[in-house]
């Protein structure tokens, strides 16, 4: 009877993703012994130490791997490698960015998320709980234990870590979706059909896991590609088997026609966790995207180009063309998102070597724009009307388009800021977002993807229509200006936190939505306790410099963009 021999694990090589995970086990216990005075605080401190831990972890063990090319551990289920680091690098710093954004309250001590999660909206228990002040400190460890499962997302060398991750990291989201604090009714639908979607969405990715394994009798990537090159009888496992694996990474990526949840979710979600989702998640999925194409299907390319080709024109030309009869900010903003995931599709499906730093160099650049722009629709909200010379009260966030008229004259300094994002998605010259498409779309080109190239190139001037659009009504339009009367005809009212009965506007994608009730407002920009300033100063600031100096960024990544089979 042979003695079982305990691996030999280096614990250092997965200190990124084990420090945030080991921060979110804490936070759950600071939930059941701290005090709830000083629970926030202790929260929060957490909250942003983790990923700042990771960011150093990730940073020491950068010159070793750049020197030997990296290495597989835990039986080859983790890969650590330049890539692997570039993206836990990349999570790490925006997590850190969005945790600053989440934990921001306003002048009047309120944050994004209902003071009780569990209540049902507008009952008394939950307007107890107001008044109250109680708090929803359960987000912190909950972001936490979704930040650790993108750590080991993009790390995955095998697909049952990867299927484990990719639970790790959207169980929590599922539930923070449905924590707004305004419009309750929203958030909780959007929570609901994030969850039954996500749920299919793993349940195909888990069969497709299951085909392949068939096949190849291993779930290693290394194994499989090596099975794929041999002739067998069943090769039909191994096509279906792919496929369904890509369905599951090409929902989370928002990619056409699995991204019909993403702007229901990003509108009814708590905006500092729309930020979070619309960055971070793309990064760990886009990471794990990257290396199941690159290292287990290249020699499928003929097979499932049609449909990697398919896939990228559908998303670059649908989320254009949404985006442009779009009146709400959040709503534009996530079906742009979905057109830059076809733009990142782009360089991944040129299967050229060049692609990797460019994509590797786009995520950055789109997370830190992304996470910034949604930042500032946190602070800009709408304010009721006053009695004379009193001031109403501060509202939810003024996500109307027709809301934002004027705002470069109101608040000049973040309505420059936040043009600069809109710019910087565009992929005009000096933002970092112009680098990053040309890079992908240069890839594509040397990859022989050029129609992809240009559909594009062609996709992009089009989205410009719409950024542009934004600007021009925050510096040069008044009142009613870009708002819902124009677009659809109806009325644009604004919204308090009562739900009532409605009929379902025109443009909505709900069923039966429950709207909320219409009084007169005006547009204002909450004071805060500045953690969201200073998270969007820091985007701005990469935003600018990756745009104007990105060389030694692009070559940082060059060095190591190397992908271990």
């Amino acid at each position: 009877m042979n003695a079982f021999t305990a691996p030999e694990i280096p614990w250092s090589l997965l200190s990124p993703a084990l420090i945030v995970l080991l921060a979110a086990v804490v936070g759950v216990l600071v939930e059941a012994f701290v005090p709830a005075r000083v629970r926030r605080p202790v929260q929060v401190a957490l909250g942003l130490a983790a990923p700042a831990a990771a960011l150093i972890a990730v940073a020491a063990l950068w010159s070793g791997v750049a020197s030997d090319g990296g290495t597989a551990v835990v039986g080859g289920s983790i890969i650590v490698d330049g890539p692997t680091l570039v993206l836990q690098g990349t999570i790490a710093l925006l997590a850190l960015l969005s945790i600053l954004v989440v934990a921001d309250r306003t002048d009047t001590g309120e944050d994004a998320f209902a003071p009780s999660a569990a209540a049902v909206p507008s009952s008394d228990y939950e307007e107890l709980a107001r008044r109250r002040g109680l708090q929803q400190t359960e987000i912190y460890p909950l972001l936490l234990f979704a930040v650790g499962g993108m750590l080991i997302f993009p790390a995955a060398g095998d697909l049952l870590t990867l299927f484990v991750a990719l639970e790790v990291l959207s169980l929590p989201l599922y539930l923070l979706t449905g924590m707004a604090r305004r419009r309750r009714l929203l958030s909780q639908e959007a929570a609901m059909k994030y969850f039954l979607l996500g749920a299919f969405a793993s349940a195909i990715m888990l069969f497709g896991i299951a085909l392949l394994y068939g096949y190849s009798g291993s779930l290693r990537y290394s194994e499989i590609a090596e099975q794929a090159l041999q002739v067998t009888g069943v090769d039909g496992l191994l096509l279906v088997g792919a496929v369904l694996v890509l369905t599951g990474l090409l929902f989370k990526v928002g990619a056409v026609p699995f991204h019909t949840w993403t702007p229901d979710v990003y509108q009814g979600a708590p905006t500092p966790i729309t930020g979070f989702m619309a960055a971070c998640t793309k990064v760990a999925a886009f990471g794990a995207l990257l290396r199941l194409v690159y290292v287990v299907l290249p020699d499928l390319e003929w097979d499932l180009s049609i449909v990697l080709w398919t896939v990228a024109i559908a998303t670059m030309v649908v989320g254009t063309v949404a985006a442009l009869v779009q009146t709400d900010v959040k709503r534009i903003l996530a079906y742009s998102s979905i057109a830059h995931a076809g733009f990142i599709l782009t360089g991944i499906v040129a299967l050229d070597e060049s692609a990797i730093p460019a994509v590797l160099f786009y995520l950055l650049a789109y997370g830190a724009a992304t996470i910034g722009a949604f930042g500032i629709v946190w602070l800009v909200r709408e304010r009721s009307a006053g009695s004379g010379d009193e001031p109403g009260a501060v509202l939810g966030e003024a996500t109307r388009l027709s809301q934002w008229a004027g705002l470069g004259r109101t608040n000049p300094l973040l309505a420059v800021t936040f043009a600069l994002f809109l710019l910087s998605f565009a992929g005009i010259p000096l933002t970092a977002g112009f680098i990053g498409k040309f890079a992908v779309f240069s890839a594509a080109v040397e990859g022989g993807a050029w129609p992809l190239a240009v559909v594009g190139v062609l996709s992009s001037a089009a989205a410009a229509f719409f950024y542009v659009r934004i600007i021009v009504l925050m510096f040069f339009g008044g009142a009613g200006d870009g708002g819902a009367d124009e677009v659809t005809g109806g009325t644009s009212p604004s919204v308090t936190d009562e739900p009532v009965e409605a009929p379902t506007p025109v443009g909505s994608t709900a069923t039966a939505t429950l709207v909320e009730k219409a009084t007169a407002t005006t547009t204002t920009v909450v004071g805060s306790e500045g953690f969201a300033v200073v998270a969007i100063a820091v985007c701005a600031v990469l935003t600018v410099v990756l745009g104007i100096v990105p060389s030694p960024v692009l070559d940082l990544i060059g060095d190591v963009a190397q992908l271990l089979p």
